[in-house]
């Protein structure tokens, strides 16, 4: 899932990176409405974060210009007004949830997976799984046969992104921008350094590999070679 920050704090901003980035997310950070707004209206988010006061363009206008353009991706408001009356405001610009400063980093996190669940068509599953490989995204922990396996939140995130992409070729760009908080670099190899500690984790012990290299093209999850 990738999220979007809008917030000019910028020891706020490096708390909510570094916890959301731990907990396997992909974030972008941007300190003014302006950029934000730009970002939200030409890039692909999965739910923003956004402070309402703002330099250049307040979070509340923010909000107005993104309903008017029919853009429906979820929005918590992070605030240091904390008055009932602001609060409803902002919800009636048209935001999701609102969340006032000081705050709790798990209650944060926790209100991030909310809405990302309620903004799914359908409702969002508590688990994946593919052949004997299971996933659950609530406790964050993998399984195959039933034996538990341990990964580190990279490690979890990358695996999440191929069980929900099973059976399709996903690309080393697709991975760095999904799973990653940066643009594809074609001089790194982070990408085949971790799906190469993934594979050791959920291949290594059992006769069939689940996690394939498509030479040239990216990487499958499917439970055959061809």
């Amino acid at each position: 899932m990738r999220i979007l920050l809008i917030e000019d704090d910028r020891v706020i901003a490096d708390f909510i990176q570094k916890g959301m980035k731990e907990a396997g997310f992909v974030i972008d950070h941007v300190d003014d409405g302006v950029r934000g707004l730009d970002a939200l209206l030409y890039d692909s988010y999965d739910l923003a974060i956004l402070d309402l006061m703002l330099p250049r363009l307040a979070g509340l206008s923010v909000i107005d210009r993104l309903r008017e353009r029919k853009r429906n991706l979820p929005i918590l408001i992070l605030s240091a007004k904390r008055s009932v009356d602001e609060r409803v405001d902002g919800l009636r610009h048209g935001g999701d949830d609102y969340l006032t400063k000081p705050f709790s980093f798990s209650e944060l996190l926790a209100r991030v997976d909310s809405l990302l669940r309620r903004s799914q068509k359908i409702v969002e599953p508590a688990s994946l799984s593919f052949h004997d490989l299971s996933i659950d995204l609530l406790a964050r922990t993998a399984r195959r046969a039933g034996k538990k396996i341990d990964l580190q939140p990279k490690e979890f995130a990358l695996l999440e992104y191929l069980m929900r992409n099973s059976g399709n070729v996903v690309s080393k760009t697709m991975i760095m921008e999904r799973v990653w908080d940066y643009n594809f670099d074609p001089g790194t190899n982070v990408v085949e350094a971790r799906i190469s500690k993934l594979r050791e984790k959920v291949d290594k012990d059992f006769e069939k590999p689940l996690i394939h290299t498509i030479r040239g093209l990216g990487y499958v999850l499917r439970d055959n070679d061809a």
